[in-house]
Formats: structure tokens, sequence, C-alpha cells
């Protein structure tokens, strides 16, 4: 019964879902994910005048590195491993397309979830899809807000937790004999005495361990590719006539394609979820825009570059045939994959590199649980201690039990909250367009660095203290507009 809702939840209603805010959102901003692609690289200029300071904010760049240590993780090594598998290499192609779809829809929640954030006294923010629903939607819509926190907590807090600690035990001991129970207990010990630092210094560890992994990873690939380099266009056709069925692949066919595509895409970049706009609130920007095109950009890098170069390590190795398919399923054929290219020491790299992935990852879990327990009961330190010890008991659990039917629960209740959230998202796609309206005015007008006027938005139920200048930033900024304006007359 499980297995049959899953199906009709992820084969056909999210599919349409996913479809009708990706492409309107698309449709109805311009294209932004593709107008604004510079721009999102160049944002991180307009970010330098909101660093982390005095006041206890976080960057920007802060908020996308936390951001991409949840998105970048086991789906970028298993998840586009159990794809291929089962979907054929044309589920690649799908996964691409749910990518840029996702940054638009990336771009709308995270875009939201700024608007609608709310200062906390020690300089930070909360946000999310709980704190838009509720705000944005009025109160005859709190019941979803607290569905969607509910699920949140459940998916996030608890069941991912525990799987990536599985992931990761399990990796380690087939690649360096080491128990499970060692890693699951190295891992409680370390994730604990991060996250009882709360979310600045789970951001000042994200700051270091992403680049590293996100690095490391994308260098190796690299060095595959250039490997491989004739034959890497060879392979991307391939991916993309198995797409629609025009190469003979094993995987069952079209539909097959499409559905794991989507489902692992949507698990990779989790674009929809509305998981990410819980950290993106965080971030101490000029303009909502501004991390609506960050958090765009890391679906990117996510599904675009660290998913395609995982896809390519594997077509390109032996491990894998694509009309016969292979008996190894998941990180080993990553794993196998990538041990035909540069060697037995690729098993031990993968390893290395999911510990990294799965480790950033239930810090993120941590932080979304978090923040959906403030929801609920704000400020109350007893209830996040209880939960931090809770986070610590599944490292070390989940580490040491076979979690497959767990596996396939996360997957219905992930589906439940990716469902919740695009309803939320339909319904305040207006208000994110008029938010996109007065960035693009600001930046036609001639100002390179819009800021947000929270006065202008008095209807949308906006904390205006969460969009607050501080009088040294309201300088620079004030100083950077007026010769903005002064250079286009």
């Amino acid at each position: 019964m499980l297995e049959l809702f899953n199906d009709i939840l992820w084969g056909y209603v999210l599919i349409a879902m996913l479809i009708a805010v990706g492409i309107g959102f698309t449709a109805a901003s311009r294209f932004v994910q593709f107008r604004y692609f510079g721009r999102m690289f160049r944002i991180f200029g307009a970010g330098q005048m909101f660093r982390r300071d005095k006041h206890g904010h976080l960057s920007s760049f802060q908020a996308l590195l936390l951001s991409v240590a949840g998105r970048v993780g086991g789906g970028n090594i298993a998840g586009v491993a159990v794809a291929i598998t089962l979907g054929g290499p044309g589920a690649i192609f799908w996964m691409w397309v749910v990518g840029l779809m996702g940054m638009a829809t990336s771009f709308l929640e995270c875009t939201l979830s700024q608007a609608y954030k709310r200062a906390e006294p020690d300089g930070t923010y909360r946000g999310g899809p709980a704190y838009y629903i509720s705000r944005g939607l009025g109160q005859k819509w709190n019941w979803l807000a607290v569905v969607y926190s509910i699920l949140l907590l459940v998916t996030f807090g608890f069941g991912f937790t525990a799987l990536q600690s599985y992931s990761v035990a399990t990796s380690f001991e087939d690649a360096f004999d080491i128990p499970v129970l060692y890693t699951g207990i190295a891992l409680a010990i370390i994730v604990g005495v991060i996250i009882f630092g709360g979310v600045k210094r789970i951001a000042r560890t994200a700051e270091v361990l992403v680049p590293v992994m996100a690095f490391g990873y994308l260098a190796i690939a690299v060095v595959v590719l250039a490997m491989n380099v004739e034959q890497v266009p060879t392979m991307l056709a391939l991916i993309v006539k198995s797409a629609f069925g025009l190469e003979p692949a094993v995987g069952g066919g079209i539909g097959a394609a499409i559905l794991m595509g989507v489902k692992r895409g949507l698990f990779s970049n989790e674009a929809g979820l509305g998981s990410a706009p819980n950290v993106a609130a965080v971030a101490y920007v000029p303009h909502p825009v501004n991390q609506g095109g960050v958090q765009a950009l890391s679906v990117f890098i996510d599904t675009l570059v660290l998913c395609t170069c995982t896809a390519l390590i594997i077509l390109l190795g032996t491990a894998y045939d694509p009309a016969l398919g292979t008996d190894i399923g998941g990180v080993a054929l990553t794993q196998a994959s990538l041990a035909t290219h540069i060697g037995e020491w690729g098993r031990e790299f993968v390893s290395v590199a999911l510990m990294l992935f799965g480790f950033s990852t239930i810090l993120y879990n941590y932080y979304l649980g978090e923040n959906s327990l403030n929801f609920f009961s704000e400020g109350n330190h007893m209830l996040f201690n209880a939960f931090r010890i809770a986070v610590i008991v599944l490292c070390g659990w989940g580490a040491t039990t076979d979690l497959s039917t767990v596996f396939g629960f996360a997957d219905v209740t992930m589906g439940l909250l990716a469902l919740a959230n695009l309803l939320a998202l339909i319904m305040l796609m207006r208000p994110g367009l008029r938010i996109l309206r007065d960035f693009d005015d600001q930046v036609e007008a001639g100002i390179q660095r819009p800021v947000f006027d929270a006065a202008n938005f008095a209807d949308l139920n906006i904390d205006a203290t969460a969009w607050k200048i501080e009088p040294e930033d309201r300088q620079r900024t004030d100083r950077f507009v007026a010769e903005s304006v002064a250079t286009t007359r």
C-alpha cells in the first residue's frame, strides 16, 4: 500500500506540480534563472556590504554554503547511481530538466523565505515555508504551516539524519573495514560538539567543509573526464537519446527514466521541497532576490555540475553497461566505476567524499529540525537540547541499523513535504513576482545593488524589523545607490 501511494505521489502528482511551478514561474519571471545567471555570481559583491559583522548577522555566502551542505550529499553519489541503475542513462537528462526548472522554483521559494523571515534577538533570522505560509497566506492556512513543520521534522530532522549516518558508516566499512559502530560513535560525538553551538557554529563549519568537499569531488571528476575526453560527447549523446527511448538501455524505458530522474533530481537538489528556504532565510542581504539568485545557483552546482560529474564517472567506466545493466547498486556502483578509472584507491576516495557529504548533510538536517521546532515553540532551549540529544543518538543508532524500510517511508513524507510547499508556492507566486519586479525596476533604473524597502510591501504582512539595515551598511548602500544613479545620467 505504501509503495502504491508512493508511486502515485511521485509518478503523477508531484511531476505535475513541479512542472506547473517550475515552468509557470520561469515564464512569469521572464526566465529569471537564465536572465540573472551571470548576476548570481556577481551577487557576492553585494554581499560584501552585508558580511558577517558585530551585529551577529550571517552573510549570503554563509547561507549559500549551509544550503549547499544539505543539497550536496548522498544524492550526488548514491542517488545518481540509483537513477542510472533503475532508469537508465536517460534518467540523468530528466535530472537536468528538474535542475533547470528547480532553479526557478528555488529562486521563488528562497526569495519568499527571505521576504517573510523574522528577526531574532541574537542578530540571526528565522524563516522558511512554515513562516511564509502563516504570514503570507494568513491564519486560515496555519494548519498547512503546522503540517509542513511536522513533515520537515520527521523527514529531515529524524529520518534523513539516521539514513545519512547509515550511508556513511556502511561506506566506511566497505572501504576501510571500520566497524559501523565505531563510525557511528565518532559521528555522534563530532555532530554533538557542533550542533550545541547553534546555527552560527554550523555555518562556520560549513564555510570550511563545503568548499573542500565540493571542489575535491569536482577535481577528481575533472581528472576522469580528462582521461576520457574523447568519449565524453558520446556519453552525453547517450544520456539525451536514452531519455527519449532512442538507445537500447536497461532500466524500464522512458517512464522509468522520467520517474527516476524527477525523483532522484528532487532528492538531490531539494528544489520545491522547501528545505533550503529554511537556511536561505538566515542571510543578511539587501534584497530578498539576492538570496533567491544565490540559492538558484546552488541548484545549478548540485544538479547540473556535481550530479553530471557522477553520471559521467559511471558511464565512462566499465562497471556499468548501458545495454546490460549491472548487479552493483547505489554508492558501490560509483565506487566501482571510479576504481576502473584511477585504481582501487578510488573506492576509498568515494567513501571519504560520502562521509564529508553525509556529515555536512546531517548538520543541515539538524538545523531544519530545529527550525521546525522553533515554529511551534519559539526559543525553547530545553526543547532544542532534547532534539540535539535525539540527533546524536540517531547518528549512533542509524549507523548500525538497516534502514531500507525507513527510506521508503521517508520517500513518502518527503513527497508530502513537497506537495505542501508547492501548493503554497502556487498561491504565493504573485507576491514573489511583485518582489522580483521591485528588484528588476531598480536594476533598470541603474541601481546595481537594489535595496528592499519593507514599507513598500506593508500589505504583505512582512516583519519590518527583519529588514532593518545597520547604520554602517545603510551609509555604504546609500552612497553606492547615489553613485549608480549618477552614473546612468
